[in-house]
């Protein structure tokens, strides 16, 4: 599941795409601490959370997904360096980018799982089992992660197992046997399409949730034209962060795919693959955006942060919301 490269000595090569992923390695570095932060102090309220509702179980585990992501980028950007070493490069491909990756749908898995979540409570509150089980949303939970984990990192670090090749464009690529690459290319296959999948299910929820709200408004004869546009801000800074994040990466896999079956020209490849790892880079946006989603959008968060932070005497002023109202 990694894409790590190292140099090929064509023009084209070096003239652009060692320059390319040198910036983009270092967009990484200027990336991490803000991410590490965000998400630090996310990790934290978390563990102050109880879990008493789907959405908070859902909530920590979104949090150790983008937590974990956050930890792996800094090695897997070292790595694409041009002066970074074979061992780095090595340890990269075998281990940092294979979960890095897997963090990175285990993410998408679990905002899904949200979105169904609040579907159920909110659109089909009769059904009691997805919408109110806590131990169900633990459930399916841990089966994210077992399954991303499970069928896709660890076979994947087993079956890259092969000794290092200097000379090819994908270094990643010739460290993996047969089997490896054939399981690589399922894997790849299978996540495109969990991706576009989980995409539907999302924008349907949303847009489901939307119109029961606004209905609501309408059914109780309310005027509260707040109320609307707020319920529309939120359905809409959801589905921007998700598929600003996600979107290119993922619609950059069809036309890699393509060039795989019909071959284009090497600098045509080499400039693909380089927007291809600014799209990666744009993923990793989404552990910063997330910490600022749960302020907005989820109240026992933003109440847990500010009692939090008033504790160790900093005064903040969050933009808060009515208490009655529940977090979408």
């Amino acid at each position: 599941m990694s894409n790590n490269t190292s140099s090929l000595f064509s023009p084209c090569e070096q003239s652009g795409h060692l320059a390319l992923h040198t910036v983009i390695s270092y967009l990484y570095f200027i990336l991490f601490p803000i991410a590490l932060l965000l998400n630090g102090v996310a990790a934290c309220v978390s563990l102050h959370l109880r879990s008493t509702s789907t959405f908070i179980v859902y909530f920590k585990n979104l949090v150790g997904a983008d937590l974990l992501m956050t930890l792996t980028a800094p090695v897997m950007a070292a790595s694409h360096l041009p002066d970074a070493t074979v061992k780095l490069k090595v340890f990269a491909c075998r281990y940092t980018d294979v979960i890095f990756y897997c963090s990175l749908y285990t993410s998408i898995i679990l905002m899904s799982l949200i979105s169904l979540d609040r579907f159920f409570k909110i659109v089909r509150p009769c059904g009691k089992l997805l919408g109110q089980s806590v131990m169900f949303s633990t459930v399916m939970s841990t089966s994210a992660w077992f399954t991303i984990f499970g069928t896709t990192a660890i076979p994947t670090m087993i079956l890259t197992n092969q000794d290092p090749s200097n000379n090819t464009r994908d270094f990643c690529m010739s460290m993996k046997s047969p089997l490896g690459r054939s399981y690589h290319d399922i894997v790849i296959l299978l996540m495109e399409i969990l991706f576009w999948l989980a995409s539907i299910l999302i924008v349907f929820c949303y847009i489901c949730i939307t119109m029961k709200v606004l209905e609501s408004f309408r059914n109780s004869g309310s005027n509260n034209s707040q109320g609307k546009k707020r319920t529309k801000l939120r359905v809409f800074c959801i589905l921007i962060v998700f598929f600003l994040c996600f979107v290119p990466l993922h619609a950059l896999r069809i036309p890699l795919t393509l060039y795989g079956i019909f071959g284009i020209s090497e600098c045509a490849q080499t400039w693909l693959v380089g927007i291809y790892d600014l799209a990666l880079w744009l993923s990793t946006m989404n552990a910063c955006l997330d910490p600022l989603l749960y302020i907005y959008l989820c109240r026992e968060f933003r109440d847990k942060l500010v009692e939090m932070m008033k504790g160790i005497g900093i005064c903040v002023k969050l933009y808060s919301v009515e208490k009655e109202e529940n977090s979408p």
